[in-house]
């Protein structure tokens, strides 16, 4: 179990978090803020690169920051960004990050072929990387954070550059991953959020706003998003959410107090939710 008890963080006078207390235990957690709400933050304090300025952050009872080393075998991170050597193929690069995890030589090569094959590299393993597409790349790095078999796995925009039956392989990977494991993903694709997590953590103004279901999220706005046609002028009550497109042409979705006329009831979606949570609907 993870356990973040009271945290804050402060850079200075800037506070970039403050009193955060969660609680992880096995599953998919979604993380998802607009950009400057605390994610990254969050996620470096939950692998050790920051540590707090107040409270402290527990695995199964003990400070990660006393358990150093013993921690951190425990976690598999992939960062929006991760260094590699472009004139290594996957299998030399696992090879070497296992050099590095003091992996037991016996269980190396093993181990690497059920990495590559679990995110579809298996036949591209002994070619270089430097021609690698952003999405192998991608799959390159979720197969180095589990290489250890970590108990916490934390991926930080984790299906950029990932096509659309890339992304269906990793939500697979995902939800196996998640049965014996702590699995935090951090995302501005609310669609994966949608689809994977159990668990959605929301931070507003550096602070938590709730960690709920899918359905608890979306449950204060049933009744409330309506589809209206293109060119419908909006009353007071009535917030644009987004545009899209249908079967007879362009609409409007719309969350309003009460029903519209001519409104079509709709389904309220995460995406609805997170633009009424942070105000980024148009009145």
């Amino acid at each position: 179990m993870l356990s973040v008890e009271h945290v804050t963080k402060r850079y200075g006078k800037f506070t970039a978090l403050e009193d955060l207390s969660l609680t992880f235990t096995p599953g998919v957690y979604g993380l998802l803020a607009p950009n400057g709400a605390g994610k990254t933050t969050l996620i470096k304090m939950l692998t050790t690169l920051l540590f707090p300025t107040q409270g402290q952050i527990l695995w199964d009872g003990e400070d990660i920051q006393a358990l150093g080393e013993t921690y951190r075998v425990q976690l598999g991170y992939l960062p929006q960004t991760f260094g590699y050597y472009p004139s290594y193929t996957p299998r030399q690069f696992l090879r070497y990050a296992a050099a590095l995890q003091r992996i037991p030589p016996a269980e190396v090569e093993g181990r690497i072929a059920d990495r590559l094959k679990q995110v579809g590299l298996e036949e591209v393993a002994d070619q270089k990387m430097r021609k690698f597409s952003g999405g192998m790349l991608q799959r390159t790095g979720i197969a180095l954070a589990i290489l250890g078999d970590p108990k916490l796995l934390i991926l930080d925009e984790p299906t950029a550059g990932l096509d659309p039956r890339e992304r269906v392989r990793f939500r697979n990977l995902i939800h196996a991953l998640a049965a014996d494991r702590i699995v935090i993903l951090s995302t501005h694709i609310v669609s994966d959020v949608e689809t994977i997590a159990g668990q959605i953590i929301l931070l507003r103004d550096h602070r938590l706003y709730c960690c709920a279901s899918l359905a608890e999220i979306c449950a204060p706005y049933q009744g409330k998003v309506f589809l209206l046609p293109a060119g419908t002028p909006l009353a007071h009550g009535q917030t644009l959410l987004s545009e899209g497109q249908g079967t007879e042409g362009t609409f409007l979705r719309a969350l309003c107090d009460r029903p519209p006329e001519g409104g079509v009831p709709a389904q309220p979606t995460l995406e609805d939710a997170f633009l009424a949570i942070y105000g980024e609907g148009q009145p």
